[in-house]
């Protein structure tokens, strides 16, 4: 199940990113701030993208965008499922046509 908030705070980002900008190493950074290296250096890659530094990625707005499209066509094949089958179950059991049959 994907989480619902970073871990990590914005700003705690930003000042990492920009650490790592003024030349501190990322593996120095990793070490003093008890992250990921590995994370560090994703997020100074997304920075560089957000900035059009960079163009080897999906911005962050693009990201949410896309994020919120797949979440929107779960829900959609979820809804077409559901009217599919309650479709099908009022074509088997053809309940208009029962009643008119009987009066």
């Amino acid at each position: 199940m994907p989480r619902t908030r970073n871990p990590y705070p914005t700003g705690f980002r930003e000042q990492l990113v920009a650490l790592a900008r003024a030349s501190r190493s990322v593996e120095s950074l990793a070490r003093e701030y008890e992250r990921c290296a590995a994370t560090i250096h994703d997020w100074v890659k997304q920075a560089g993208v957000d900035d059009d530094e960079r163009d080897d990625r999906l911005t962050s707005t693009e990201m949410e965008e896309l994020r919120q499209l797949r979440k929107d066509v779960r829900q959609l094949r979820q809804e077409r499922d559901i009217l599919s089958k309650a479709a099908a179950w009022f074509a088997h059991n053809d309940v208009t046509s029962r009643r008119s049959s009987k009066s």
